[in-house]
């Protein structure tokens, strides 16, 4: 009988502790880059804002495709607590594209270029001038607040879980917990 792991995959692991890495490096940026105004010139701390962004959007492009083709482990949680994290993650993971894919939005509705890291351009999500584009940069702000909020949603529950319920759901995600319970289930039954 196969057994489903208790932990997430190392993929899974790695893809969300990058996407931690890239959003406090976003935050650190939009909190001390220039306020944008109309003649405000895409570069310094802007142009990284706009390329972490850009990155954050292609990796968890990558994430939810992982996510799709290897589920999440299973947690033996009750109903109301398993709805309640479903849809803190549906609204996460939609925030986490939202909010970048809107930044975009503006960005090109403005005439700057977005571009992955090694200078990969991506294409304009509005044309220069669009009055709706530039509107999508006072959403982009808004929801990064909100999105601000999930994160601390999800980091709170995270804690919950091991502090209070001890139930050992945190550490599916945690990165030094060793070999998935599983693993270890598995070679003491080719010992014994």
């Amino acid at each position: 009988m196969t057994r489903l792991p208790v932990r997430y995959d190392g993929i899974a692991r790695t893809l969300h502790w990058l996407i931690v890495l890239l959003i406090v490096v976003q935050f650190m940026l939009g909190w001390i880059m220039p306020d944008i105004h109309r003649d405000t010139v895409p570069d310094g701390l802007i142009a990284w804002h706009l390329t972490v962004g850009a990155t954050i959007v292609a990796v968890m492009a990558i994430r939810i495709l992982w996510r799709i083709s290897h589920p999440s482990p299973p947690a033996d949680l009750p109903r109301a607590v398993a709805v309640l994290s479903r849809t803190t993650h549906v609204l996460l993971y939609a925030a986490l594209i939202g909010v970048p894919l809107l930044g975009w939005t503006n960005a090109s509705s403005r005439g700057w270029a977005v571009s992955l890291p090694g200078g990969v351009p991506l294409p304009a999500l509005s044309a220069k001038g669009a009055a709706f584009g530039l509107a999508m940069g006072d959403v982009h702000s808004v929801l990064a607040w909100v999105l601000l909020v999930l994160i601390a949603l999800h980091v709170a529950a995270a804690f919950f879980h091991h502090l209070v319920l001890k139930d050992g759901v945190m550490q599916r995600m945690v990165p030094w917990t060793g070999r998935s319970s599983s693993r270890r289930k598995q070679a003491d039954d080719k010992v014994t």
